[in-house]
């Protein structure tokens, strides 16, 4: 045992030591305090894209992490941009698939608890999360001890779980889903009209209104059905008659009753700031050792959340992680603790109901149930352009604004620019997006001047919370009405004019123009350098950088104008044919 401890212990040594791969790294700002990084790392295995979410310490109240079920429900599946809208109208929301689950019905195999109630048992040799008021994580493998009792002694039950074997009994809550699922053999089926939240370690009641039989009973919203199989379903019958007052107790071991939420997954990847190379948790190494899509919550030593998922399934795009090298991932963006959640095909991230990780398949992949980061604030989507260049040539000559609150609140919304404020909204508002129509021009109709502006929004809101929101554009005229003599660039030998570019610029700019194929590899640099206000031309051969003619497909002139007001870019397609 010592041996192989040692062994174990280079290796991790040895992979923490390693040389980061290269890598390139795309950031962006999701909501307030919420950022997202796409990371390409080129290693020996291939490529593989890492995409995280970098969030506050969960406060309870304006960030919230929590879990949510797929159609609100146990059974079923759905994708996780499905459930991410189905919550927008309370909250933006990001986040990432969580435990693995059973195809059929959709149930998630671990630990489900939603705002303190207990929905789904424990799998005791597996690890589960659990979040804490204070927006702490505490990963722990937890075991379910739970009990019914009649007119009768204690017995066990279940809670949630498909139909086990016969002389078993389950507790089916509203959360289940409709209807208590179909059963063979000797069933007995109490109905128990009303439940209190479903704490566990805590005393509950109910009462019996009615026994039934067969499965598919019906589940009374916020209350439940205890059924029994096999042997139990007689004392069941005799002990839970209608009428009778059930308790029911479900606890969890260590004590969870303070938990806000938690859900299942594992293994734990992270613990004390190290990368766990052996959980000895109950998955097969078939799960844990091939690369594949994967993914994770950690939390960082100030308390901020992440959210990881890895991209898998694919050679030329990202070959994914082994859980151990998840592992390694999670250390090195800081997590001092952090677990796994569900793998393979399933794993996905998305942002306000739009994907941010590439599936394997073509299809978004569905999901049992989804670990959520909930934002009560302000909130202004990323702009559709980061320019806005109103000079009648019909492209970005007007900028789409909005903004979104979930309460009703008081908002100033208002552009702000070079010695320049225009107020957009001062009042009142009901929750939901509001939109605007930037043209340019101030209140008074007059151009604004060019430079770099800000769309800013603060809210607050009907519980007294003031949030703020912004996002960065400029105003820029410098470049404009790029047109092409063809939209069909002819390519032979003796076409030394395959295709000519026009634009016109308002101010001095250096300039670059290339043709580029749809994918921006680029043929051909047709100018770089400085130019002077006014028309201008380019023409392009029909030749690459090589002097070679260039091949048939599909094609894209883009030009460029740098200057002291900013950067501004147009682009105009085309196909090219030889002959």
């Amino acid at each position: 045992m010592r041996r192989l401890f040692v062994i174990a212990a280079v290796l991790v040594a040895a992979a923490v030591a390693q040389p980061a791969a290269a890598q390139l790294t795309e950031r962006s700002l999701l909501e307030p305090g919420v950022t997202y990084e796409r990371d390409v790392e080129f290693t020996l295995h291939g490529p593989v894209v890492l995409h995280v979410i970098t969030a506050p310490r969960p406060d309870g109240s304006l960030y919230r992490l929590a879990p949510a079920l797929s159609n609100d429900a146990v059974v079923a599946t759905e994708p996780l941009t499905s459930i991410e809208k189905s919550l927008s109208g309370s909250a933006t929301v990001a986040g990432v698939n969580g435990d693995y689950f059973n195809p059929n019905p959709g149930d998630p195999k671990g630990i489900f608890m939603a705002d303190g109630s207990l929905v789904t048992a424990p799998a005791a040799d597996r690890s589960s999360v659990g979040i804490a008021p204070d927006g702490t994580l505490q990963v722990a493998r937890v075991t379910f001890n739970g009990i019914w009792k009649g007119n009768g002694q204690r017995r066990p039950l279940t809670l949630n779980e498909p139909p086990a074997s016969a002389g078993s009994v389950t507790l089916y809550t509203s959360a289940w889903g409709p209807a208590t699922p179909p059963e063979k053999g000797a069933v007995v089926e109490d109905v128990i009209p009303s439940l209190p939240p479903l704490r566990p370690n805590t005393d509950l009641y109910g009462n019996v209104a009615q026994a039934v039989g067969n499965g598919g009973v019906a589940i009374p919203p916020g209350g439940g059905v205890l059924v029994a199989r096999g042997s139990q379903a007689a004392v069941l019958g005799r002990e839970a008659p209608a009428g009778q007052q059930l308790f029911l107790r479900l606890a969890l071991a260590p004590d969870w009753s303070g938990m806000v939420g938690a859900i299942g997954g594992g293994p734990v990847i992270v613990a004390n700031g190290r990368p766990v190379f052996r959980a000895n948790e109950s998955f097969a190494s078939s799960l844990l050792n091939p690369r594949t899509s994967r993914s994770a919550v950690g939390q960082l030593a100030d308390g901020r959340i992440l959210l990881v998922t890895v991209d898998g399934g694919g050679n030329g795009y990202s070959v994914g992680m082994t859980n151990f090298e998840l592992a390694l991932a999670m250390m090195r963006l800081g997590a001092v603790q952090a677990i796994a959640l569900g793998s393979g095909p399933v794993a996905s991230m998305a942002f306000d109901g739009s994907l941010l990780s590439k599936p394997a398949s073509r299809a978004e992949p569905q999901v049992s149930d989804a670990l959520l980061l909930l934002y009560a604030g302000t909130y202004v989507p990323e702009l559709p352009a980061s320019v806005i260049s109103p000079n009648g040539d019909g492209v970005d000559d007007t900028l789409s604004l909005a903004y979104k609150v979930v309460r009703p609140s008081r908002v100033t919304a208002a552009i702000v620019g070079p010695d320049v404020r225009t107020v957009v909204a001062d009042g009142p508002v009901g929750p939901g997006t509001q939109t605007f129509t930037f043209d340019g021009k101030g209140s008074d109709g007059a151009p604004l001047p060019e430079g770099g502006y800000r769309f800013t929004v603060s809210a607050t809101d009907d519980a007294g919370r003031t949030t703020t929101a912004e996002r960065a554009f400029a105003l820029n005229d410098t470049l404009g009405s790029l047109t092409l003599s063809t939209t069909t660039a002819r390519l032979g030998a003796g076409n030394r004019s395959a295709l000519t570019a026009a634009f016109t610029l308002a101010h001095p700019a250096t300039v670059t123009a290339v043709v580029a194929t749809r994918t921006g590899v680029v043929v051909r640099t047709l100018f770089k350098g400085a130019l002077d206000p006014g028309p201008q031309q380019l023409v392009w051969d029909g030749r690459d950088a090589a002097g070679r003619l260039a091949f048939g497909g599909a094609y894209v002139v883009q030009v460029q104008a740098a200057n002291s007001i900013g950067h501004v870019e147009l682009d105009q397609p085309f196909r090219a044919v030889r002959g």
